[in-house]
């Protein structure tokens, strides 16, 4: 079966109790168990919720794992994987990842004992000499957030399988329909569903799939005792927006496309990120292990009085997040990685030049009219 058939018949669009064709919302905290002999379906919505299980099920088959987990953010979804880990651990981290991950992980996690480090993913040998004794885990984003850079994710996973360590991914920014990294061996997968899954920025939610049942045993005790689970209204507009991601993305990254090509010979721009071009570093890589480049891009003007001109003279909608039908502005030094030193931002390269563009579903000639007009007097 084909990825857009996927999205529409899974086994979980039907509701197995009324024949309904869009899942209801199941806005219930607990369930009558009056045969208590034998085993609830449901017994309280932390735990199982029907509408919850729909979307759960559906992810999972969508990115060809086992199981899947809603969680009530990207970032509750993103510390819930980090909370496998124990005092003592350390995880080598992608250097250019969200900045909300960076956060966690350096000013959250490390205070229970949790190490981290930085480390550049398209070098073997940086990775190679960050490893340490108490090294558990590797957490990748490709491409990255939001310098567009590509990660070889095969040969991560054979740093790690040889180590016994756990390989976790960010697919936020390919979504399953564009990149599968359980099939290339990656033990975890997240998303912000926030983004491309939800689609119409209406929505807060997160995402995990694992493809192994004990590490799915492990997670599902971490979303029950935390209880950051996504609530049943969410998880319907969810499964709305999966049901239109394929139709979506292909509009967005065409436009992506085009966009960046239009970008790269304006006098105003310096530099463009993108996958999708031919001078992208590690285009050959991510087109071997992702099936498009996407509807992110990122590029950098001149000055950067240039890049603040363009934020107050752009119509678009100026905001963090991405992923929506509208496309999305943002200035990553302020917004998306304001959170981050600026040290470690100026040794990343998020310069106060960089804006990043998620493209929306608008017309594209009207976008390239739009930003080319906003950066004619820069």
């Amino acid at each position: 079966m084909k990825f857009a058939t996927k999205l529409i018949r899974n086994g979980n669009e039907i509701d197995k109790y009324t024949g309904a064709l869009s899942i209801p919302i199941y806005q219930a905290s607990t369930y009558d168990q009056r045969g208590v002999e034998g085993e609830a379906l449901y017994e309280y919505s932390r735990s199982e919720n029907p509408t919850r299980e729909a979307l759960e099920k559906t992810i999972a088959i969508l990115e060809n794992g086992t199981r899947g987990f809603a969680f009530s953010s990207g970032m509750a979804a993103t510390s819930s994987v980090l909370a496998l880990f124990s005092a003592g651990d350390h995880i080598l981290i992608c250097k250019d990842v969200y900045g909300g991950t960076y956060r966690a992980a350096t000013q959250l996690f490390t205070r229970f004992g949790i190490e981290s480090t930085l480390v550049d993913m398209t070098s073997k040998k940086e990775i190679l000499n960050n490893i340490r004794e108490n090294t558990k885990g590797i957490f990748l984003e490709t491409p990255s957030n939001p310098l567009m850079k590509i990660t070889d994710i095969k040969m991560v996973v054979e740093i790690a399988k040889r180590r016994h360590f756990i390989t976790m991914l960010d697919n936020t920014f390919m979504s399953p329909y564009l990149q599968k990294p359980l099939d290339l061996g990656v033990d975890i997968v997240i998303h912000s569903a926030t983004k491309f899954i939800g689609g119409h920025s209406d929505v807060l939610g997160g995402l995990v799939v694992v493809k192994d049942e004990i590490l799915g045993k492990r997670i599902k005790f971490i979303q029950n005792s935390f209880g950051a689970v996504l609530g049943p209204q969410d998880c319907w507009l969810l499964l709305r927006g999966l049901k239109t991601l394929k139709i979506r993305m292909d509009y967005q990254q065409d436009s992506a496309m085009k966009l960046a090509s239009f970008l790269q010979n304006l006098p105003a721009v310096e530099k463009v990120y993108y996958p999708g071009l031919e001078n992208h570093a590690g285009r050959e890589i991510h087109f071997a292990q992702a099936s498009g480049a996407g509807a992110v891009l990122s590029f950098e003007t001149k000055t950067n009085e240039a890049a603040l001109e363009f934020l107050k003279k752009v119509e678009g909608v100026v905001a963090v997040s991405l992923g929506g039908v509208e496309t999305i502005i943002s200035y990553p030094t302020t917004m998306s990685h304001g959170s981050m030193p600026d040290a470690v931002k100026n040794d990343l390269g998020i310069s106060k030049r960089l804006i990043r563009v998620s493209v929306g579903l608008e017309d594209t000639q009207d976008l390239m009219n739009d930003f080319s007009k906003a950066l004619e007097a820069n």
